[in-house]
C-alpha cells in the first residue's frame, strides 16, 4: 500500500478519535506543531523513517520532544504508530490529518508567490478573490521570489493563475521564435 494511502487511513482514524473525544481542535494544534517540527528537521524525519533505528528509541525521541507539548491522545497515537512499525509515515499522517481537517471545515490553502512582499491591501484582495471563487475559508501562504521580476503566481488546489512578468517574457520569446 502506498505511503499516502496508509497515512490517509491513520489520519482518518485520528480525526474520528479526536471527534469522539471532543478534542479535535487540540489534536489539530498538535499535528500543526508536529508537522512544523518535522519540516524544520530533516534529521528527525530520517530517524523516524530509518528501519534500523529501534522502535523504543523512536518512541523515546517523540516522547522527549512532544510529551509536555501535546495532548495525551496525540502522544498515545505516536506510541501506537511506532509500536506498529509505522513511524516512517508519521510525517505524512500529520500532513494528511491537517488536509482532512481543512476539508471537513471548508478551509482551502492558497499559495501566492510574488516578486515583492504583498501589502496588507493586496493580501486582503487576494483572499477575497479566492473566497469569492471557491466559497471556502482561505489560508494564504505567501512567498517572495525576486526572479518573477513583477506580478504574482497564485495557486489554489490544482489551479494556477500566473501574472508574472517572467512568464510574460517567456511567452513573448516563444512568439518571436515562431
Amino acid at each position: 500500500m502506498s505511503e499516502i494511502r496508509v497515512a490517509s487511513r491513520y489520519a482518518k482514524a485520528l480525526i474520528d478519535l479526536a471527534i469522539e473525544r471532543n478534542e479535535l481542535e487540540a489534536i489539530k494544534a498538535d499535528m500543526n506543531l508536529f508537522t512544523d517540527t518535522l519540516k524544520g528537521s530533516s534529521e528527525l524525519q530520517a530517524v523516524l523513517k530509518n528501519p534500523i533505528v529501534p522502535q523504543d528509541k523512536k518512541a523515546g525521541i517523540l516522547k522527549d520532544l512532544f510529551a509536555t507539548k501535546v495532548n495525551a491522545a496525540t502522544q498515545s497515537f505516536f506510541n501506537i504508530m511506532v509500536s506498529k512499525s509505522r513511524a516512517g509515515v508519521l510525517f505524512e499522517t500529520g500532513k494528511e490529518f491537517i488536509r482532512q481537517y481543512n476539508d471537513n471545515k471548508g478551509i482551502i490553502t492558497a499559495t501566492v508567490v510574488s516578486a515583492t512582499a504583498l501589502t496588507a491591501d493586496a493580501e486582503t484582495k487576494m483572499i477575497e478573490a479566492v473566497v469569492a471563487a471557491t466559497g471556502k475559508q482561505v489560508i494564504l501562504v505567501k512567498k517572495v521570489d525576486a526572479d518573477l521580476i513583477g506580478g504574482f503566481v497564485l495557486t489554489v488546489g490544482d489551479k494556477q493563475f500566473d501574472t508574472s512578468i517572467a512568464k510574460s517574457l517567456v511567452l513573448l520569446k516563444k512568439e518571436f521564435n515562431s
